[in-house]
């Protein structure tokens, strides 16, 4: 029987975000009494808390809105790479050694332990070159335990660039502590929200074999 991996981060209130975007927050609206039948709560959310998928609209001002992106990306065979950069940025060899030569989907650990309390802001990034290379062996979605590809103060957004030259989706802040290196299915669709740049994921991982 396979086994499955949920690598998403609880939505809760304390949730780390960037710095400057909306906290999370919820808070019932209807609350079962004698004279209501159901609870009902909402909440409010940043597009980009917690585990989610950045659109191209998020990077490319003519780019796709997270409603209008193919789905096929975000769901089917992936590979998961244990990562080790001592310069706090993912190039082409610390992932080579490990990366089959055709392969669909990258997932990247760059951490041992997700910091699900606390905002880090030297979370490792993912360099152009590193992209380019997963792209030129077919990958069409990269995954990161990090917040962001690029880092935190920048204004090029090189990785983000390079993966829209390639047309390759983005999975962030996926909580890949404790789950084997290996191939895996992976089903991770976003949100259909209308004319936004990025939606929160249920990331899974499911055993192949």
């Amino acid at each position: 029987m396979s086994r499955i991996w949920d690598i998403s981060q609880t939505l809760r209130q304390g949730l780390p975000v960037w710095p400057g975007d909306t906290p999370f927050d919820s808070s019932p609206h209807w609350v079962m009494d004698d004279n209501c039948p159901v609870n009902v709560g909402r909440f409010q959310l940043s597009a980009h808390s917690g585990t989610h998928a950045d659109a191209p609209l998020h990077y490319d001002g003519s780019g796709q809105a997270i409603a209008e992106v193919p789905l096929e990306a975000y769901i089917g065979p992936c590979v998961l790479l244990d990562v080790v950069s001592t310069s706090g940025r993912v190039e082409p060899e610390d992932i080579i050694d490990q990366l089959p030569e055709r392969v669909e989907r990258v997932l990247l650990r760059t951490t041992a332990q997700f910091p699900h309390d606390a905002w880090v802001e030297d979370f490792t990034t993912v360099s152009a070159d590193a992209i380019e290379l997963m792209a030129s062996r077919g990958a069409r979605l990269i995954g990161t335990d990090s917040p962001s590809l690029d880092p935190q103060q920048s204004k090029t957004l090189d990785a983000h660039r390079a993966v829209n030259r390639n047309r390759m989706a983005i999975l962030e802040g996926l909580v890949l502590e404790g789950v084997p290196a290996g191939t895996y299915e992976l089903i991770a669709p976003p949100l259909k929200l209308d004319n936004l740049d990025a939606s929160p994921v249920r990331a899974l991982l499911r055993s192949i074999g």
